[in-house]
């Protein structure tokens, strides 16, 4: 998968950035994360521990750069639970993050709402700011409209191959 984002702010690292992942096993996808305003170039990573299923939430392991906002350098590792609730066509996450620029932990957590079968509306809280984002799933891609910091507009595509 391959994703560009450009986020309308004025620091260098979270203005723009693009990441090429692989999914080497159903588990496993890993690859690299460049933010070419900030000169940066990191590892991006997660392992699905456990699949989700009707009584239990999908556990993931993951690391990538610090949420938006932070200096380029710091990494955040996470486990993250995600369960579906498909009565409410939503689904709900929560993560244990450890962020390197804080220091400490902090709990992420969101919620995305399927609007329409192609179109889906996310909250999501990094452990630190609130974020919106409005998606549009194609075929092979994938656009959302961010809102950012909810003040900050943003855009994110990405394509799957």
């Amino acid at each position: 998968m391959i994703s560009a984002r450009f986020v309308d702010v004025d620091l260098e690292r979270p203005r723009y950035r693009m990441t090429a992942t692989h999914r080497f096993t159903p588990r496993l996808q890993a690859g690299l994360e460049w933010n070419p305003k900030a000169g940066e170039v990191g590892f991006i990573g997660n392992y699905i521990l456990t699949t989700e299923t009707d009584k239990r939430p999908m556990i993931n392991l993951g690391t990538s750069s610090d949420r938006i906002g932070t200096p380029p350098g710091p990494h955040a590792y996470y486990i993250t639970f995600a369960k579906g609730i498909p009565a409410l066509k939503a689904s709900v996450y929560v993560s244990l993050n450890y962020s390197e620029h804080d220091q400490r932990f902090n709990l992420p957590f969101g919620v995305t709402l399927g609007l329409a079968e192609r179109w889906d509306a996310m909250y999501m809280m990094d452990g630190v700011r609130s974020h919106l984002l409005l998606t549009y799933k194609g075929d092979s891609f994938n656009v959302s409209a961010m809102m950012i910091w909810l003040k900050r507009p943003g855009i994110s595509v990405s394509w799957g191959f």
